[in-house]
């Protein structure tokens, strides 16, 4: 038998696609509540035909009114479906049903690829590492908008900085094909950038150019290098306006601007007040510089709950995400960070969900609306859609100690253990010091009974950062060292004299068997509005409490389904 003779039939092919669209169009009708709302009308309008049929002839009203009356059931029908797959009642009001963003692949067989590096900086007096950093930044999201191109993501691109790495070990790391690096060099009002590309394979350089402009061209400049980066990559890009300029007006600004940039990407509170100073700076010189507010966001976004009660801090996340949004309504991370505060502040999933859908159609390729993604579509209990997120988000950020990190607890709530093994492995080899938080890969280790492992981990973290970690206390209570792990939690908390979560401490008294008191906590971080608590629905260490009505009541009063997220998480 020939090959031809296995191929399908074009009719075969044909019945394939509609079988999976029609898949499709009934998932979709089942998420814009279709069947729900045809049900609910279908039994409304039986009820109320037969009551109508029962008192119109009481009153003496012709038969004529009773079949208008029905027929206007009748016709109503396919209107309350259509305006139901348009709209949603949820507890904020009427609210449009966003579209269901298909989640496509971030990178193909046959993608070219690129890291940018911070550029160094040679200039002469003091050092300017902002400066470096933010063109290095501005070249990446340039070229981050280019179709058939990947291009790693800044936190992955600039943990290399300093690190004594050769470009292969780069490229293997990051799995990409080339490598950008440069330097620049300012002078007074002259500033020379230097830059080259490096196809890693081969070591073999593609394009190496200088570039000297007066500082006022320096938005011109970067498109300039982008262009022939472009060029040498041989993808096509139609500029029409500078890429960098288009939102930037004053050069002033957004020296100033950059300035916030580099210390908005820290972790103490000190670098991210610095960072909001001089965002504020930087919309005193230009009213319209929508980045600004954006980098205001992000930087209340890092403080909250670590250093700030979120009630403050995400009020303050929203303001400046609105006001970005009103400079520029495509700033796909200002859409990020506005989300989150509707899910934390309004408990309002899906107006959060549309704010979500609307930063990934704008910018698929970006860390954070792919990796806030994922985190939102777990703690909804919608398992295939975060699992997918975290992997775009891996592909695009492979070396973030922030984002591993956060993956491998993701991928643990889904009983995911291999996956989330590599994640916290890889956030342990980026940093020991854990910096944005505690290594998750201890609490892996809690969970798979490795308890010695996850002890030595927390001390480990705990001697090279000073700060204890909630999973230490969460471990001792899980093998019965209740003592000790009651003295843990007493320390962390004292340790954070700002502003502890209640759901941080209600996973200890969870732990230990106090579920009264965990409830209390669990009352505490709803009022405050912590960010965490959201993922107390997929938390394993929470399926003791399941049971418990008061346990579900606040899941729901959160805006979550129970039974829904209760499955999504692994097995208790």
């Amino acid at each position: 038998m020939g090959p031809d003779s296995q191929r399908p039939t074009v009719s075969a092919i044909d019945r394939a696609f509609v079988a999976v669209n029609l898949k499709k169009f009934f998932a979709e009708l089942k998420r814009r509540k279709v069947y729900r709302v045809a049900i609910a009308y279908i039994v409304a309008g039986w009820a109320l035909a037969q009551g109508i049929a029962q008192v119109f002839p009481v009153f003496d009203i012709p038969n004529w009114a009773v079949r208008l009356v029905i027929v206007a059931i009748i016709l109503g029908f396919p209107i309350a479906l259509v305006l139901s797959w348009i709209y949603d009642f949820t507890r904020h009001g009427i609210k449009r049903t966003h579209d269901k963003i298909d989640i496509l692949p971030v990178a193909t067989a046959n993608e070219r690829s690129i890291a940018v590096l911070p550029f160094t900086d040679l200039s002469p007096g003091e050092a300017r590492d902002y400066f470096g950093e933010g063109i290095a930044e501005e070249i990446q999201t340039a070229l981050a908008k280019i179709d058939g191109l990947r291009v790693a993501a800044r936190r992955s691109s600039f943990w290399f900085k300093d690190k004594k790495a050769d470009l292969k070990e780069i490229a293997d790391k990051l799995n990409v094909n080339h490598v950008l690096e440069g330097s620049v060099r300012r002078d007074g009002n002259r500033v020379r950038i230097s830059a080259e590309l490096t196809e890693c394979g081969n070591g073999f350089t593609l394009w190496s150019e200088t570039f000297e402009r007066e500082m006022q061209g320096i938005f011109a400049l970067q498109d300039e290098i982008t262009r022939a980066i472009v060029e040498a990559l041989k993808l096509k890009l139609d500029i029409s306006a500078p890429v960098a300029s288009r939102l930037v007006r004053s050069t002033a600004a957004y020296d100033v601007y950059l300035h916030g940039l580099f210390y908005s990407d820290k972790s103490t509170e000190e670098d991210l007040r610095k960072s909001l100073g001089y965002f504020e700076r930087a919309l005193e010189k230009d009213p319209q510089l929508g980045r600004a507010w954006t980098g205001m966001a992000k930087a209340w976004l890092w403080l909250a709950d670590a250093y700030v009660a979120p009630l403050e801090a995400y009020s303050k996340v929203r303001e400046a995400a609105t006001n970005a949004l009103k400079i520029d309504k495509d700033d796909a991370e200002a859409h990020v960070y506005l989300a989150e505060t509707k899910r934390i502040l309004d408990w309002d999933m899906d107006g959060a969900a549309r704010e979500f859908c609307r930063a990934v159609e704008l910018d698929p390729k970006s860390t954070p609306s792919n990796y806030f993604s994922a985190a939102f579509w777990a703690a909804r209990g919608e398992r295939e859609e975060a699992l997918v997120y975290l992997q775009r988000t891996s592909t695009i950020d492979p070396a973030s100690l922030w984002v591993n990190n956060s993956a491998c607890e993701l991928y643990r709530y889904f009983g995911l253990y291999d996956e989330a093994m590599k994640a916290g492995e890889r956030a342990l080899q980026l940093d020991p010091a854990f910096v944005y938080g505690e290594p998750l890969l201890a609490a892996l280790y809690r969970e798979m009974g490795r308890y010695d492992e996850a002890i030595a981990l927390y001390e480990k973290a705990q001697n090279i950062s000073g700060r204890l970690a909630f999973g230490l206390a969460i471990t001792y209570a899980r093998m019965n060292r209740s003592e000790q792990a009651r003295k843990v939690l007493a320390k962390v908390v004292a340790a954070r004299s700002n502003y502890t979560p209640g759901d941080a401490i209600a996973h200890v008294y969870v732990a230990l068997g106090a579920h009264d008191d965990a409830i209390r906590e669990l009352e505490r971080a709803c009022d405050e509005r912590s960010s965490s608590l959201h993922f107390i629905g997929i938390a394993p260490e929470f399926a003791p409490l399941r049971p418990d009505k008061r346990f579900v009541n606040i899941v729901r009063r959160i805006g979550l389904e129970p039974e829904k997220v209760f499955a999504a998480g692994a097995p208790p």
